[in-house]
């Protein structure tokens, strides 16, 4: 998808929950382990986009977990699942990401690659989050640390 903005995007990254492990893909262009995720397109809340990057990362169908505020919708109004944490990181200069961090359960669906994004795509315990060779960033150990410890 173009960006929004030549300065700032609004973005999605899900930490998928199976098994005590968390989904990770390798992203070819960025060239490092990150969780499933990506823009969020004109025509969706975020809701449906971590939703659909779930599925086209993985093949996965996936429950999101969280708190929805207890209102009524009425036209024109739609309470939204509440990420479970923001932030906002620089992708390159003058390009920032706004990131909705969702966590999530897995409906149904088998693992697979998406061959054109990512070289790989790994389920990844609380033991392999400080290895090196997955090299996470601190808030990315920090965030799938959360999941594991949030989603039954």
């Amino acid at each position: 998808m173009p960006h929004l903005h030549e300065k700032i995007d609004f973005t999605v990254s899900i930490f998928i929950v199976q098994d005590h492990k968390v989904l990770f893909i390798f992203h070819k262009q960025l060239n490092r382990w990150l969780p499933i995720g990506g823009h969020i397109e004109l025509d969706e809340n975020p809701e449906e986009a971590a939703i659909r990057e779930a599925r086209e990362e993985s093949g996965l169908e996936v429950e999101l977990v969280g708190e929805r505020p207890p209102i009524k919708g009425e036209a024109g109004f739609i309470p939204l699942l509440q990420p479970r944490y923001m932030d906002i990181h620089l992708i390159k200069e003058p390009h920032w990401h706004i990131g909705m961090v969702y966590f999530a359960k897995v409906k149904s669906g088998k693992v697979r690659l998406n061959i054109e994004e990512h070289r790989d795509i790994q389920w990844l315990s609380d033991k392999d989050f400080n290895e090196l060779k997955w090299g996470l960033s601190e808030p990315l150990k920090f965030y799938a640390g959360e999941a594991l410890r949030t989603v039954p």
